[in-house]
């Protein structure tokens, strides 16, 4: 074995490195090729394409049948809208866990904790029936509408990130709240002027992790979303291969790259606070 600090281990831990970092973009790269190959096929498809073209990024603004900027703005519009309202919701429920003992605290914990266990696809024939009979008195919180998806998204998020939080909410001092009440303030004005502020790390961390987990979802919404002018991004992507002798790689490509750039806005924007919100919350002290 080599050791790190000789000139052979280094040399090994930089090829190790590098092949890494090539594993990991060489399917970017091979995407973004297909997207600028005028041939919109990946029949023959190689790493350099014999001719440059961007005529699928121009399409995918002008084709009328396929709005895949009203679809990119769908996606952003109903994973930012639940990522903020899971991050609320759950902010408030982990500080309840977290200072408050009452009677079934423990209870609630664990039977969050057991909902988490199974998928929230085993209740997709209820869920679909749920927004069914919604949508008959309430009609933009039913079916194939982006209200009622958030509704969903939120009751799917709680439980894992209400647990993640407590964690963390269970490292900060108590005694910074108690400094406060007697100051005057009461435990919302405590939750939220203290607390909230010192939580930061973890309310991104959550943020993200629900922002890309709805952003990339497909199943729920092309179940619940029929109207085309009504898809996300992900379900939108599925039109430009349906079919046997319509597929355009091309612009499904395309559409992939352009798509990956808000998730990567805001994971660049928030990533300071990933690690430490992730860590912190580990343990208990």
């Amino acid at each position: 074995m080599y050791s790190r600090h000789t000139l052979p281990g280094k040399i090994l831990r930089h090829l190790v490195l590098w092949m890494a970092i090539a594993f990991a973009l060489f399917p970017v790269v091979w995407i973004l090729s297909a997207s600028v190959n005028a041939a919109g096929t990946l029949v023959g498809q190689r790493l350099l394409p014999k001719v440059f073209s961007w005529g699928h990024y121009v399409e995918l603004f002008t084709n009328p049948l396929h709005p895949f900027g009203l679809w990119l703005w769908n996606s952003v519009k109903v994973s930012g809208i639940a990522s903020l309202f899971t991050v609320f919701l759950t902010a408030l429920g982990a500080y309840a866990f977290s200072r408050f003992r009452f009677r079934g605290r423990r209870a609630g914990l664990l039977a969050l904790l057991l909902i988490q266990m199974f998928p929230q696809m085993l209740a997709m024939v209820a869920i679909y029936l749920l927004l069914l009979n919604i949508g008959r008195y309430i009609p933009w919180l039913g079916l194939n509408s982006h209200a009622g998806l958030i509704l969903v998204y939120l009751g799917g998020a709680l439980g894992f990130n209400t647990w993640l939080m407590k964690g963390y909410f269970d490292t900060i001092p108590h005694e910074l709240e108690e400094s406060a009440m007697i100051d005057g303030a009461t435990h919302f004005q405590a939750f939220l002027r203290i607390i909230l502020p010192l939580a930061r790390p973890i309310l991104a961390v959550i943020f993200i992790l629900t922002f890309i987990g709805t952003y990339s979802d497909f199943l729920l919404p092309s179940i619940l979303l029929t109207g085309t002018r009504q898809y996300t991004f992900a379900v939108g992507l599925r039109l430009f291969i349906q079919g046997q002798y319509n597929t355009r790689w091309g612009m499904f490509a395309a559409a992939s790259i352009l798509g990956a750039f808000p998730i990567a806005a805001i994971f660049l924007s928030l990533q300071r606070f990933i690690i430490s919100g992730l860590t912190r919350g580990s343990v208990k002290g």
